[in-house]
């Protein structure tokens, strides 16, 4: 005989907040009736696990979930621990545990309306009637002197509770009549989806419409000492949804501070360098083997958007909803927990089997530049990962800043580096005739964006990066060297000082120096210039660009320089246009003149002057 029963006044105002509220996450509650369903069937294998006498022990532990579109009706059955009449009454009539009170609590003070607190607060089992007409709980206890029990309701007012059959097996089983608007979820391809999206690691087998549908296992809540190679490739296959082996994976666990097990995949590939613009990040994250975001935003920094993976954390409620997300703490520490362990994996890859990193960076150096840009508390570690050529290498042998520090001189104190288009035109580069002169490495940045990297990056181990196209550049004295024709101090003097008058507003000082041997001269950037790669990139922002002066340090020993200080007395005009095209020069192979023409105008009008002579 059925009885009635009233719903508690609380369950009536979430009831009536579920069914009548938008929601456009509907399809939350299967994920919430499954997760239920591999709960009971955990909490019914441990008790197997202590030989309790269990009612039909022989019964396989699996979820059952059938669709009738004609019926518009939906079952999701398992062979789990079951309920008792007092905990049908307690589960499904109370807010004992369902977070009702503080869902409601939350509904009062807020001003988003009421879908972020529905999927803050999930509340399991109710969720169902965003979707339910009406819902039949069947359940048998799993102790075998058990009674079944039948519970119905519509979701309104209240519930009717009558006993089930006797031949009712151990568990539970939910039939949900659809409402009109919800009959898709009787469409067997829809939910098929649905499943296979959200639940398809669940730990055990669910059986749909007669179809084993979860035949992935969840490698990443196993050892990986457990986890064979082709398993890895074949699950990277699976959740990629490519028929390529990954270049290198990443299994990690951890109990503390936080329940953590993931799995992170690095693609043989860049999917950014084909042209079809930004990737979207690939790693989803899980609870409980449940499927929480495919593609959550703050789950790792943008700059490992080339993973593709799985994280997993039954720290995190089930029912977290994506406002939630975006904001978490939890999901914050989460991601410096995971970024780090894989930046360690990284120093590890590099370390152990140097060719696969020299590939992993051919393809994804730019995401690790990225990475120093972007992530300040990861710098430090992103710079160690950072690959470059140098004076010390072959043309395509990379070296790191680990191995340049190794071979530093004894008086060396700084990391020196220099930044252009390719490393054929920086070895020609005057800039290097200093450190060369002391034995000094020289390390070559080549890809745009290069400079904004080291300059964020600064230093590497206390040593500091230097660019050795800066004013400031402080060398140790060269020794002594064999005496070589060159301009006296008194000529010296005379021409800095000269030109220094006749191009006051375009250099903040001219000087002879040592720094430069196989050119007349070359162009230093000042102390609070900005670079050439900044300005081109402030003009191609729209914004305002400083003036910058640099300075010109003159070869003594150059015959050029040394005809140019005799012209200044001699002829003053053709001394002018030959010091133009000396320093237009220089600032050309700065990358610091702004207007090419100069030079041309320029050499025009010397070569003019030289040949009416």
């Amino acid at each position: 005989m059925a009885n009635t029963h009233q719903f508690q006044t609380e369950v009536r105002q979430l009831l009536d907040i579920v069914i009548h509220a938008f929601y456009s996450d509907r399809e939350v509650f299967v994920r919430e009736l499954v997760s239920n369903a591999s709960d009971a069937l955990e909490k019914l294998r441990l008790k197997q696990l202590t030989n309790a006498a269990v009612y039909e022990p022989e019964r396989e532990l699996r979820i059952t979930i059938t669709t009738d579109e004609e019926g518009k009706t939906l079952t999701i059955s398992d062979a789990g621990i079951g309920m008792t009449q007092d905990e049908v009454i307690e589960y499904l009539g109370t807010i004992a545990h369902s977070g009702t009170k503080k869902f409601l609590e939350m509904m009062k003070e807020s001003q988003s309306g009421t879908q972020d607190l529905i999927g803050q607060f999930g509340v399991g089992f109710y969720s169902v009637f965003m979707a339910a007409d009406s819902v039949e709980v069947t359940t048998r206890f799993w102790q075998p002197d058990a009674t079944p029990v039948k519970w119905t309701s519509d979701g309104r007012e209240g519930y009717t509770l009558e006993d089930a059959p006797a031949d009712t097996p151990r568990g539970t089983s939910i039939l949900i009549h659809l409402k009109e608007d919800a009959t898709d979820f009787s469409r067997a391809e829809h939910l098929r989806h649905i499943i296979s999206r959200y639940s398809n690691f669940v730990g055990f087998p669910i059986d749909f419409n007669g179809e084993h549908l979860n035949t992935v296992q969840a490698i990443w809540m196993k050892n990986k000492k457990d986890v064979t190679a082709e398993e890895y490739e074949s699950f990277y296959k699976y959740i990629a949804h490519t028929e390529s082996a990954p270049l290198t994976y990443m299994h990690f666990s951890a109990d503390a501070p936080i329940v953590l097990n993931s799995v992170l995949f690095v693609p043989q590939d860049n999917p950014e360098a084909f042209g079809f613009g930004r990737c979207e990040p690939n790693v989803a994250l899980y609870c409980h083997k449940v499927l929480i975001d495919n593609k959550p935003e703050n789950l790792l920094p943008d700059w490992l958007r080339f993973l593709a993976g799985v994280v997993d954390s039954e720290d995190l409620p089930l029912n977290i909803s994506r406002e939630m997300l975006q904001d978490n703490s939890l999901l914050r520490r989460i991601s410096g927990i995971i970024t780090k362990r894989f930046i360690k994996h990284l120093e590890t890859l590099a370390k152990d089997d140097a060719d696969k990193y020299e590939t992993f960076w051919q393809q994804f150096s730019r995401f690790i530049k990225e990475g120093v840009v972007t992530s300040w508390e990861h710098k430090d570690a992103l710079g160690k990962l950072l690959r470059f050529e140098s004076t010390f290498t072959e043309a395509g042998k990379l070296t790191s800043f680990a191995d340049y520090i190794s071979r530093m001189k004894e008086n060396q104190k700084d990391i020196y580096v220099l930044y252009g288009a390719s490393r054929a035109q920086l070895e020609h580069s005057p800039y290097l005739d200093a450190l060369k002169a002391r034995g000094f490495e020289v390390a070559f940045f080549t890809d745009g964006g290069d400079q904004f990297v080291i300059d964020t990056l600064m230093k590497v181990e206390d040593k500091e990066i230097k660019s050795i196209d800066r004013s400031n550049l402080d060398l140790p004295p060269l020794k002594a060297q064999p005496d070589t024709p060159g301009l006296d101090a008194e000529e010296a003097t005379g021409l800095t000082s000269w030109l220094s008058s006749t191009f006051s507003e375009a250099f903040s000082k001219v000087t002879t120096s040592d720094r430069v041997t196989s050119a007349p001269a070359i162009a230093l950037q000042g102390e609070n210039d900005i670079s050439p790669e900044i300005k081109a990139y402030m003009k191609a922002m729209g914004q305002p660009v400083p003036e910058s002066h640099p300075e010109i340090a003159l070869n003594p020993h150059s015959p050029i320089v040394q005809k140019l200080a005799e012209l200044r007395t001699k002829d003053e005009a053709l001394a002018t246009l030959l010091a133009e095209q000396i320093m237009n020069t220089a600032l050309l192979r700065a990358g610091m003149l702004d207007d090419p023409a100069k030079l041309a105008d320029n050499s025009q009008a010397l070569l003019e002057k030289l040949l009416s002579k």
